[in-house]
């Protein structure tokens, strides 16, 4: 399995975006709203863009949602299915409050976790992590040994609560159930900030102490 992740960091809040490409077919993960790097990017590389993929709903993770699909005929745009309505209301999504009024499309297809999402022959379980939004997800392949965590965990810290529709007990809980019980080795890709890994989160992390 030849798996390449490459990373675009966005303005204006530093949000990481992800090109996930195996055997010449990619998915785009949480674009953000300055994409034209992501599709030079696949269009220089010569992949076939099959997926927009979503961890959360959030503006400065959907924001170049429209534009990727714009510019690869066939691709699809797959959100949790919990946060789908997030897409198409800047008010739940928080960009309208910033004077920014970000939407997208609405999504092609929908994920709950326990599902898989195919990126190439490489397949990705779908995890609940859940808390930061209602129904916020993370993407683990563990053939490769990384999974894609959005907002839910960072290096050194976890996803915002103190906001609309967020509750820490529930992504505590998640975190701990759905992405602690993974492999210390694994890579972990946050939605901000650098990577990290699996087993440093949990001997590390302040807001993970038990």
């Amino acid at each position: 399995m030849d798996l390449q992740i490459t990373s675009f960091v966005t303005a204006p809040l530093e949000t990481n975006t992800y090109v996930v490409a195996c055997n010449g077919t990619a998915a785009a993960v949480d674009p953000g709203m300055a994409p034209d790097a992501v599709v030079e990017y696949c269009r220089v590389q010569g992949f076939s863009l099959q997926t927009v993929l979503i961890t959360h709903g959030h503006g400065d993770h959907i924001a170049g949602a429209g534009d990727v699909l714009a510019a690869f005929a066939g691709a699809r745009l797959t959100c949790p299915a919990g946060d789908a309505d997030m897409l198409t209301d800047s008010t739940l999504n928080l960009s309208g409050p910033f004077g920014i009024d970000v939407t997208s499309p609405s999504p092609d297809d929908t994920v709950m976790p326990g599902d898989t999402v195919g990126i190439g022959d490489s397949t990705w379980l779908v995890l609940d992590t859940s808390g930061h939004t209602p129904a916020g997800v993370s993407y683990y392949c563990r053939d490769a040994g990384v999974v894609l965590t959005g907002d839910a965990l960072f290096a050194g810290s976890i996803g915002r609560c103190d906001i609309p529709r967020a509750s820490e007990m529930r992504l505590l809980g998640n975190i701990r159930d759905n992405l602690l019980s993974l492999p210390d080795d694994t890579r972990v890709l946050p939605g901000h900030g650098p990577e990290t890994t699996i087993g440093t989160e949990r001997r590390s992390n302040p807001f993970l102490k038990l």
